[in-house]
């Protein structure tokens, strides 16, 4: 007889009722975590090192003994499902070929949303029984492939985001006859006002609307506000319609976790009669409200970065397999990719779904890519190490804090490690829970954002106030109590008001960070300490314009007179404090 062993996986104790009592005794916490459903890909070895539970030396000693002599040959084998193969025969030869009925509209703006509605068979399972694209052309453009997918009541669609003006035309292809060699022509007209296009990175460190326009990621996160209650939502959306983000974090599956127990009435896929779920059924309920929010969003400016996968679930949509995954995510971009102000987050955490190897994300990374021809954003995002963001298909970072304290410090060298722009979404939340993650404080919070701006990056903001309902805009949505948004909106006008209209890291003093844009607007921030005065010394040959900003109190004092070369500028000795320079153009005299 073998026994269990501190490299036996987690869901093969699980699996055995006595090692799962034996886990239970020791490690009650564990099979407890809100990451229960991840944990399983664990080792128990690993996870009894992984400081999720304090154990005695003794009592580890205990189970390892207990654990030995339980049976563990009896362990089930387990595989995956295969992917699933179109259908070749899914309509018979006599089904004319292009027979189905499809309307489109015949004119749409750039960066707009072509779609192609189809009516056409329903049976079987059209979901994976039926492939369909379609080829879009036009004078002075390479040809470009888009999928389609299927949307339930025998409906199919293809959307299109058009990036060139002028006509053009579409012929489909698919393993359905109806659907295959149908075609057609529009219009693709200048952008009406407010559409400047999806967001591009610009400028190696930066982002920019596809149209040019500067564009500052001021991002917030509420994963799971899509997945409350009707009203919620509306609360959500009447908060951000006044706050100062234009980028949310939000999941496209549910979250299970601290103050986030309710069920969805929706999911992303149907259930079958034994409330499991088919994850080869999409249901297309679901992403109606999904696609609604993300217009709504749009229409408020907002970008909708949406995470495909995170470890906080009791469904099982973490753990699909590989051919499910694959799936779900072609899927997801094909139905959502026409949205130009969508970004793709791989993963919130990845490093927490064990379930997954750096080749699954490397795989899943590939089919984002192949059936995304708008190129939105794509990034992965970190718990406790980071991922290789010099990937070429990864355009920015998005980073979790892997220091308690020190983050938002950092981004001058990772900009240097990476070469790319640098959002650090995730540096802990302003609240009051119980989470070290979630209780800094609105002045801490607003402090984070400095110092990565100061240094050419961009910094997410989270809120987790505890209230009666469990209503944490940092998963639900709802209101907004803290103190922190209108200071990060006066960051964001300070940052709009340099000549490129961003920061980038300049020469520093040893104790205080220096951004801008060299030689005509320079910003020194001083954070936590307070000084009573700084001597500055200016860049040779060029007059400034003195501020004095308090960044907590949002007041802007300018100085007399103008300065050159050394000079003294007095500070009031409080914290949250920058000094900034303001060339005076060339040939004025200041005054």
């Amino acid at each position: 007889m073998a026994g269990f062993t501190e490299e036996s996986l987690l869901l093969d104790l699980l699996d055995n009722p006595r090692a799962r009592g034996a886990v239970q005794r020791a490690l009650p916490g564990v099979l407890d975590s809100p990451l229960i459903t991840q944990l399983r890909y664990l080792s128990i070895g690993r996870i009894t090192t992984a400081g999720l539970e304090r154990v005695e030396p003794a009592e580890l000693e205990t189970l390892w003994e207990e654990l030995a002599g339980i049976d563990a040959d009896s362990v089930a084998v387990r595989s995956e499902e295969p992917a699933i193969e179109p259908r070749t025969d899914y309509e018979p030869d006599t089904v004319a070929l292009g027979s189905a009925r499809s309307t489109h509209p015949p004119v749409v703006e750039r960066w707009g949303v072509f779609e192609l509605e189809i009516d056409g068979p329903e049976h079987g399972n059209p979901f994976v029984d039926v492939e369909l694209t379609a080829t879009f052309t036009s004078s002075g453009s390479a040809a470009v492939r888009v999928g389609g997918f299927y949307d339930g009541d025998g409906r199919y669609r293809v959307r299109f985001m058009p990036e060139a003006d002028g006509d053009w035309t579409f012929t489909t292809s698919s393993t359905a006859r109806s659907l295959d060699g149908l075609s057609g022509t529009f219009a693709v007209t200048a952008p009406d006002a407010g559409n400047a296009g999806p967001v591009r990175v610009a400028d190696t460190f930066h982002f920019a609307y596809a149209d040019g326009t500067r564009y500052l990621p001021i991002g917030t996160t509420a994963y799971a506000w899509t997945h409350q209650p009707e009203p919620l939502q509306e609360s959500t959306l009447d908060t951000l319609a006044t706050s100062p983000f234009n980028k949310l974090r939000m999941c496209v599956f549910p979250k299970s976790y601290l103050y986030n127990s309710n069920d969805p009435e929706l999911y992303p896929f149907v259930r079958r009669d034994d409330g499991t779920f088919d994850s080869t059924r999409f249901d297309p309920a679901y992403f109606d409200v999904l696609e609604r929010r993300i217009q709504q969003l749009q229409q408020l400016g907002i970008e909708a970065d949406l995470i495909l996968f995170h470890a906080y679930d009791r469904w099982g949509f973490s753990e699909l397999g590989r051919a499910a995954d694959d799936r779900y995510v072609r899927y997801v971009v094909r139905r959502l990719g026409a949205y130009r102000s969508v970004w793709w987050s791989l993963a919130n955490e990845y490093d927490l779904l064990w379930s997954k190897n750096l080749d699954d994300w490397e795989r899943l990374a590939s089919v984002i890519v192949a059936e995304d021809p708008a190129r939105h954003l794509l990034s992965i995002h970190n718990c406790f190490g980071f991922y290789d963001y010099s990937r070429p298909w990864i355009t920015h970072a998005s980073i979790q804090r892997i220091d308690a304290y020190r983050t938002a410090e950092n981004t001058d060298a990772w900009r240097e490690q990476w070469a790319k722009p640098v959002v650090i979404d995730e540096c802990a939340y302003e609240g009051d829970i119980d989470q070290g993650w979630g209780n800094i404080t609105g002045e801490e919070l607003t402090r984070r954002f400095w110092e990565g701006a100061v240094r050419g990056g961009y910094v997410g903001h989270g809120e987790t106030y505890l209230n009666d309902r469990e209503e944490l805009w940092w998963s639900k949505g709802g209101e907004l109590v803290g103190e922190s948004p209108e200071r990060i909106r006066f960051l964001a006008d300070i940052v709009a008001e340099s000549p490129t209209g961003v920061l980038d890291p300049l020469p520093s003093d040893w104790d205080v960070p220096w951004g801008g844009v060299a030689g005509d607007y320079l910003i020194a921030y001083f954070g936590f300490n307070r000084p009573s005065f700084r001597m500055v010394t200016a860049p040779r040959g060029r007059q400034y314009h003195v501020d004095v900003i308090d960044t907590w109190n949002m007041t802007v004092t300018r100085l007399d007179g103008v300065f050159e070369g050394a000079f003294r500028v007095p500070l009031p000795a409080r914290q949250y404090m920058a000094v900034r320079l303001t060339a005076v153009p060339l040939g004025d005299s200041g005054h």
